[in-house]
């Protein structure tokens, strides 16, 4: 009770109307004067905390995975080079399952709000020089184009 008072910047009216309680209720729960809640307002305050919660504890791991750890991306798009002449650059459709360190990560643009073809130049970054370039190893001068994209999913 006392996580979702604070959630509401001290409100025990706002609390009181998402739980279907009284104000006067949340004010005993909040001093102790009411300890155990009967079951069904023990499920209600469980979800309303849990949808807080868990959103935090996420953003957090993600957060952190990012900045120590890197990203793990796996993706089905096409993919097209633009390279030296004489090159092959026709693209075609990958599935590319690849772990990018935390210079590639993107998780604070995209926690930033930054547009979703901001994300995929981000991804397509990443991808160019860990995947194609292999950090620099090979392919200089290789620009990667990620389009056609069936599918992204993002893991830690």
């Amino acid at each position: 009770m006392r996580y979702l008072v604070r959630q509401h910047k001290g409100s025990t009216r706002a609390v009181a109307g998402l739980l279907g309680i009284s104000q006067r209720t949340v004010e005993r729960y909040v001093k102790d004067q009411i300890r155990k809640p009967k079951p069904v307002l023990a499920d209600r305050l469980v979800g309303e905390v849990r949808r807080r919660w868990q959103p935090l504890v996420r953003k957090r791991a993600r957060d952190q995975a990012a900045r120590q750890t890197g990203l793990v991306i796996e993706t089905r798009a096409r993919f097209g080079f633009t390279a030296a002449p004489g090159t092959t650059d026709d693209g075609r459709m990958r599935r590319i399952t690849q772990h990018l360190p935390p210079e590639f990560a993107g998780v604070a643009a995209q926690d930033a709000g930054a547009a979703e073809a901001e994300l995929q130049a981000l991804a397509a970054e990443g991808l160019q020089e860990v995947y194609f370039k292999d950090g620099g190893g090979r392919a200089q001068g290789l620009l990667v184009e990620f389009t056609d994209i069936d599918y992204v999913e993002i893991g830690i």
